[in-house]
């Protein structure tokens, strides 16, 4: 056994720790006859670095994997990256662009060719980032959506739907960023605050047709004028009666003199504006619907942009030839097409001005109201995202979302927290076709070819697409698959799918799917459609959604904001343990996690506790255990912290089964800090005989196994420090709850510890001096009390520095000492003579004095917050804030006021 260092350096261990558990294979034990336990890491990109997310997502997924391997479990936790389409270009292109080079400067293999040298010699940092978190992944089996394997799956699985009927071609709007040329999905768009404004306009009605007012235009209004070159209709609600009339009827617009109709769609809002609004259903999602309510077909649809966003000309020509080639917006100082078109309506008359009136009281005119707008930007791109109609690759997500839907229903997958399965159900039944094609070069080319025609074929190889085509020449779509297909496959594609292999029919379904409940649309519903398309059950049999980590005023987290926080530099100032208890203890069902690095230091001072406890012990010769079961006791204290043990297994037991991870951290850090640090190593100080020896190193041995999915670091290095094991600590047997509780010994000892905290309290309120030892007077005493009071009369006379201890009765005329204070547990009074050790008047002067200043206080926040001006005007944080000091000084009142009355 290796006498442990006097102080815990977390920074000497883990990387030590880590390398040895990889290369011996501890991650994943030859376990072949054991239950199986599998769950997949949700891939992060490539190009990622480890953020706070990550670390609470990795976090609870390896408490998860550890707890269940230690228990004995075939645990197999699936590691991998993804191929990242647009981040990882977007990052080679940069490298491009610094050398004064452009990806077009190369063929697509030769551009391909460069990203995979990037990959090989830069990529994955987020994985050796994981290493430094503590996941015990199986990276011996890592995958990579791009791999070989893998892309076999994906091209399989596109081949298969679109026999099944379930992937098809077709136009629609998409996400369109303009920077990439490529279609984005939902996820890649962030919605961002801008100063904009809303125009209007009049639109003539055509053929001398009249509004009932007399009127021959209607007034619509817009926050994007320059899209009114591709208008298609004016809509109006069916129940306005302003417009009853001039339903169906026809309407031009003013500088393209396209003639089209007025349609009925309760789109238009009559309470907005004029309650008319252009339909430009070819760059405009809600304009798209309205289009196909009123009979458009996605085909005649008019589109003016190209991929970069240039005005181009309509399919009907009517775009006159000065607007084209103007970019949306201004650009390089030169005007662009929005404020073109705003010029051309103003000068032909038909600009409504936006009238004001100044301080003074005078109009004051403008083209347009200033508006804030709600913005669509490309996360990477941040260039504004153009809702853009193409021919694009849709999977039939409505088909596919069924099963998972029923599977949901009937309990085959179960979502945590319950509270989630509403906002699934919402959105599977409201789901739109999947656009699954992207316009970049890195990612899984689409396995389809067209001919001259335009006729497309499906087909896992080009030689089988020639053979559907009649070997007419082909051409292979340019396209990738957006990078949420190929992940979708991810808990079988990763088994070796779709090849039958034993690790997929072993470990399909997945126990257990973790992650953010941000991606539960974009990534664990596909899933569930996706497997049980392909394998006909569910990929994992529960499903559960954490929140997000959150700035500690609760903020959302944003680099613009200045308040994003590294993991990576938490756990070089506190060490991976504490940053992972953290996540844990904070992981609460339903919640978001506000970060507070104080918790965190926190949490390494409870690491510090630990490491010194087992000093402690190793200092009074306690050594490892030889046994997994508790060593039999005779002493109540030693049969108490076996109880106590006992209890917390079950504690962690039934929170882990129920996912609630803070409710299993707290239960062993309670049990670490509270009974075993504070009270058992307390109470056997001077007492370590054999009996005691054996049963702290056995509850020292069960709390580094409890705690070791939690903390792995620092509890593996205990554990072998410790004494002579015959296995590491991962793949050691977790504690069974199967020892009878012994409640006699627990209430002893309870009893012991309530009655040292009064005492000790007591002496804290009234100034007696640390070093002062009292004597003790029991008053009313049962015979129970009196037994426990002679078993544990030295543990009681050193914790509560007692000289003496004297039985005494109310009934037989005895008279309690006058300036003493006076505490009472259960059925007896535990008196303690104070006169001549404090000054019993002025203590009473100074309680008084701090009673009432407490109660001042309390009083006043009391008032405040009953004000509902304060409360419902002041900032939330203040609220809270004064919610806060008057429980404390309400409690530092009630204290003050006991301690008073003790005196009498």
């Amino acid at each position: 056994m290796t006498e442990l260092p006097k102080t815990f350096d977390p920074a000497t261990i883990e990387t030590r720790w880590y390398q040895h558990w990889e290369e011996k294979g501890l991650f994943r034990p030859d376990r072949p006859d054991a239950m199986p336990f599998t769950i997949v890491n949700p891939p992060p990109n490539v190009t990622g670095s480890l953020h706070i997310g990550h670390a609470l997502d990795n976090t609870l997924q390896d408490i998860v994997i550890r707890y269940e391997r230690l228990r004995g479990k075939d645990a197999l936790w699936v590691v991998g990256t993804d191929h990242a389409g647009i981040a990882t270009q977007m990052v080679v292109e940069r490298q491009l662009n610094a050398k004064g080079e452009k990806r077009t400067d190369y063929s697509r293999e030769d551009f391909i060719a460069k990203v995979w040298d990037w990959k090989a010699e830069s990529g994955g940092a987020i994985t050796r980032q994981l290493r430094r978190l503590g996941c015990s992944m199986d990276w011996a089996n890592e995958r990579f959506t791009m791999d070989e394997g893998f892309s076999k799956a994906v091209v399989r699985t596109f081949v298969e739907l679109h026999k099944r009927g379930l992937l098809y071609r077709d136009k629609r709007l998409v996400n369109w960023d303009p920077h990439f040329r490529s279609a984005i999905s939902d996820l890649e768009v962030e919605t961002v605050e801008t100063r904009g404004g809303f125009w209007r306009f009049r639109y003539p009605l055509a053929d001398g047709v009249t509004l009932a007012d007399g009127s021959d235009h209607i007034i619509v209004a817009t926050t994007r004028p320059e899209t009114m070159l591709a208008d298609m209709a004016v809509a109006v609600h069916p129940d306005d009666p302003r417009y009853k009339d001039v339903i169906g009827k026809d309407i031009l617009q003013p500088i393209t003199g396209r003639r089209f109709k007025v349609v009925a769609d309760e789109h238009a809002d009559p309470e907005l504006g004029s309650g008319a609004v252009k339909i430009t259903p070819g760059h405009d999602f809600n304009d798209f619907e309205v289009g196909k309510r009123a009979g458009m077909k996605a085909a005649d649809m008019l589109n003016m942009f190209d991929a970069d966003a240039n005005v181009v000309q309509t399919a009907d020509g009517l775009i006159p030839d000065r607007f084209l080639g103007l970019h949306r917006f201004r650009k390089d100082g030169v005007d662009g097409a929005r404020e073109a078109v705003v010029a051309e309506m103003k000068r032909l008359g038909f600009l409504v001005p936006h009238v004001t009136r100044n301080k003074e009281g005078e109009e004051v005119s403008a083209d347009f109201e200033p508006r804030t707008i709600q913005t669509p930007f490309g996360d990477r791109s941040n260039v504004v995202i153009e809702p853009w109609l193409t021919d694009q690759w849709y999977v039939d997500a409505a088909r596919l979302a069924v099963a998972p839907m029923q599977a949901v229903r009937d309990g085959r997958i179960e979502i945590v927290p319950k509270t989630w399965e509403k906002t699934f159900f919402n959105w599977m039944e409201n789901i739109q076709p999947w656009c699954v094609s992207r316009q970049l070069w890195w990612g899984h080319q689409i396995p389809a070819w067209f001919d001259a025609d335009g006729n497309s074929y499906v087909a896992e190889t080009e030689a089988e697409a020639q053979a559907l085509a009649g070997n007419k020449p082909l051409t292979r779509d340019p396209d990738v698959l957006d990078t949420w297909f190929s992940s979708a496959l991810w808990p079988f594609g990763t088994l070796g799918w779709p090849e039958q292999t034993q690790t997929l029919s072993r470990h399909y379904p997945n126990d257990l799917l973790i992650s953010g409940f941000d991606i539960l649309f974009f990534w664990d519903a596909r899933m569930a459609m996706q497997g049980m398309e392909f394998m006909g059950d569910v990929p994992w049999r529960k499903l559960y959604l954490h929140g997000l980590v959150r700035a500690a005023d609760g903020q959302k987290m944003s680099k613009s904001k200045g308040n994003v926080v590294d993991p990576l530099g938490l756990i070089d100032a506190y060490g991976a343990d504490a940053l992972r208890f953290f996540m844990a203890a904070m992981e609460s069902q339903g919640r978001d996690v506000k970060m507070d690095e104080k918790r965190v230091e926190g949490y390494r001072n409870f690491a510090t506790k630990l490491w010194n406890a087992a000093r402690f012990l190793q200092s009074n010769g306690v050594t490892a255990s030889t046994a997994h079961e508790a060593p039999a006791a005779d002493l109540p204290v030693n049969r108490w912290i076996i109880a106590e043990t006992v209890a917390t297994v079950q504690a962690i037991d039934t929170a882990m089964a129920e996912l609630r991870f803070d409710a299993a951290a707290n239960a062993i850090y309670h049990f670490v800090w509270d009974q075993f640090c504070d009270w058992y190593i307390e109470l056997t100080k001077g007492a370590m005989d054999e009996e005691t020896r054996a049963v702290a190193g056995w509850a020292f041995d069960q709390i580094l196994v409890m705690l070791h999915p939690f903390m792995p670091f620092i509890t593996e290095e205990l554990w072998n420090l410790t004494g002579v094991r015959a296995n590491e600590l991962i793949v050691a047997q977790w504690p069974q709850a199967l020892a009878a509780v012994d409640q006699e010994a627990q209430a002893e000892i309870d009893w012991l510890i309530r009655l040292v905290s009064a005492i000790r309290t007591a002496r804290t309120e009234l100034n007696v001096p640390p070093g002062a030892k009292l004597a003790m007077q029991v008053w009313n005493a049962n015979d129970g009390t009196g037994a426990r009071l002679i078993r544990q009369r030295d543990a009681l006379s050193r914790l509560a520095r007692l000289t003496a201890i004297t039985f005494h009765a109310f009934d037989k005329g005895e008279e309690v000492p006058k300036a003493s204070v006076q505490i009472v547990v259960d059925e007896a009074y535990f008196i303690l003579p104070l006169e001549g050790v404090i000054d019993i008047a002025a203590e009473k002067t100074r309680l008084a004095k701090a009673l009432a200043a407490a109660e001042k206080e309390r009083d006043s926040l009391g008032g405040r917050l009953s004000n509902p001006s304060f409360v419902e005007k002041a900032k939330p944080e203040a609220v809270t804030k004064a919610r806060e000091d008057h429980a404390e000084k309400s409690a530092e009142a009630e204290r003050l006021k006991a301690a008073l009355e003790r005196l009498g």
